[in-house]
């Protein structure tokens, strides 16, 4: 199971969301993604897990408090699933 983990406090690191989560079973892997240009955490990112433990997880951390911000925490929806983030793939003209 993919575990999508919002509202992370920027300097919380991908082994500190490891930890968090094994609590609950084994993580195998765990990512927080980054801004390309800057290279700062975007404040979020995924942990995957076996299903029970993931949906375990998600039941004991979502808005619980972790690094001073409440943590929103559910299953990960396929890229294919999620919203446009605009543009709706028009071109702008440029003059």
């Amino acid at each position: 199971m993919k575990i999508y983990v919002g509202n992370l406090s920027f300097q919380t690191s991908e082994n500190d969301m490891r930890e968090l989560f094994s609590q609950f079973g084994e993580v195998k892997d765990a990512t927080i993604l980054l801004d390309r240009e800057t290279g700062r955490s975007r404040g979020f990112g995924f942990v995957e897990m076996d299903d029970d433990a993931g949906r375990e997880a998600i039941g004991a951390l979502d808005g619980k408090e972790f690094g001073g911000r409440n943590l929103k925490v559910n299953e990960a929806r396929p890229r294919n699933d999620r919203q446009s983030g605009g543009g709706g793939g028009q071109q702008r003209r440029r003059w």
